[in-house]
């Protein structure tokens, strides 16, 4: 069962790295994506904005499979980095997951 972080839910706000609130979830970079991974990143985007802090972890794997190629922010109507979130939640899960320290 998921359970809702606030705390997650805080810290991804505070952010000035993650911002997918332009998301519409049209699917257009999941049907785009070379590697296939339907996860990313419209279902995860919503996990992020529920605050569903677990299943973003749970999903790490596929997270960091993403090539960072851009063809899903190139195809993206509403022009979201979703690069940069990729990227964003990598580096939350080393700190979270993995205690690596923040560059």
């Amino acid at each position: 069962m998921a359970r809702v972080n606030s705390e997650f839910i805080d810290e991804i706000r505070q952010s000035d790295s993650f911002d997918a609130s332009a998301c519409m979830h049209c699917g257009q970079c999941t049907a785009i994506c070379p590697m296939g991974l339907d996860l990313l990143p419209r279902r995860l985007f919503f996990y992020v904005g529920a605050g569903l802090e677990d299943k973003v972890i749970e999903n790490r794997e596929t997270i960091f499979s993403c090539l960072l190629c851009k063809l899903c922010e190139e195809n993206c109507p509403r022009g979201v980095n979703i690069a940069d979130d990729v990227r964003f939640l990598r580096n939350y899960i080393n700190r979270k997951v993995h205690k690596l320290a923040r560059n």
